[in-house]
């Protein structure tokens, strides 16, 4: 069905309840042939319609494997300009081209290149979250999950400079004794985790393990029992034999875990005093079932991207997918 009569047939979203809205997504997502993905970060209702639910490297996958006229995707403008990186031929629609990412925002395009510039020779290795023209810059992109195992097999030789997340750089400079030129950036979500709340949490809770995505600061990774991306934690709490865990990383990953380990108990570790809604990523929840039924019935927002620019990004994307199914290294 073309974009005219899709809207003409579907009604205006603010007319429609929950079950509606449902209703209305899964249809609109058969009549333009498309697939839904969203990250673990999503509101639950939509992880539950999503046709894949993933961490960064996951859903890149997904999008570059997708056979779809149209991927829709409920995550953020990073993510879904990857799909459109990776495949080109799909139309990829994001519910709100305003879900953006402090990480991206912390690193403008001009800035990067000239601090790049100011290391001749060196490999810039660039966490994914940033944007597709700093992507164009670097020399390899790696995500929570592949980004030991790619950092390993740059050679010894060479200077390594990671952006734009401080504090995942700092975890990968100790866990593999690389020096790294370190980004200032962070994320305004797991930069907020209160180390005080989730002592005292440990304290509540005495058997329960802690689970840490790389992104937080190092106090809270020194707590936690298993440090990992989101893909990770998740089959840490699936395999451990603990029946109660406190997680650090943002809380819709829990959603998930509830429905993969039923019966362990999940607690979000809090943000700033413990009284806000701070370990809940701002941008991750403008996608509503709202937007989501809207975007679908108007084949908008679309993600564009100059060719130039979308070439020049694919290669280092090319090479962490490379890299991240390589053989893994010796630890050193």
């Amino acid at each position: 069905m073309n974009e005219m009569g899709a809207a003409a047939l579907s009604p205006p979203a603010g007319t429609l309840d929950r079950d509606s809205l449902v209703e209305g997504i899964l249809r609109l997502k058969s009549e333009r042939a498309a697939i839904l993905l969203a990250h673990y970060y999503q509101d639950a209702e939509i992880q539950d319609i999503a046709d894949f639910v993933g961490d960064s490297l996951e859903l890149a996958k997904a999008a570059q494997r997708a056979d779809a006229k149209v991927i829709a995707f409920c995550g953020v403008r990073f993510m879904a300009e990857v799909a459109k990186i990776l495949n080109p031929a799909a139309d990829v629609l994001i519910p709100d081209l305003e879900a953006g990412c402090s990480l991206e925002e912390s690193c403008p395009p001009d800035a990067f290149a000239r601090w790049r510039a100011s290391f001749p020779g060196a490999v810039a290795v660039t966490y994914i979250n940033c944007s597709a023209a700093v992507k164009a810059l670097s020399d390899v992109i790696v995500t929570s999950s592949s980004a030991e195992r790619i950092v390993r097999q740059i050679p010894a030789d060479k200077t390594i400079l990671f952006a734009p997340d401080r504090h995942l750089g700092a975890y990968l400079v100790r866990v593999t004794g690389r020096e790294m030129v370190l980004w200032p950036g962070t994320c305004i979500v797991h930069e907020q985790f209160s180390h005080k709340a989730l002592v005292e949490l440990k304290l509540e809770h005495p058997d329960a393990l802690v689970a840490a995505h790389p992104e937080c600061p190092e106090p809270i990774l020194a707590e936690a029992d298993h440090v990992g991306s989101t893909s990770s934690i998740l089959r840490f709490v699936q395999e451990s034999s603990g029946s109660e865990f406190l997680i650090a990383t943002e809380p819709g990953i829990i959603h998930q875990m509830e429905k993969l380990a039923p019966g362990k108990r999940f607690i979000a570790v809090p943000g700033g005093s413990g009284e806000c809604a701070c370990n809940v990523c701002p941008y991750m929840r403008r996608n509503t079932l709202t937007n989501l039924y809207a975007c679908l019935r108007d084949g908008a927002p679309r993600l564009e991207l100059a060719e130039e620019l979308r070439l020049a990004a694919l290669k280092p994307l090319q090479r962490m997918l490379e890299m991240a199914a390589a053989p893994a290294a010796g630890r050193g």
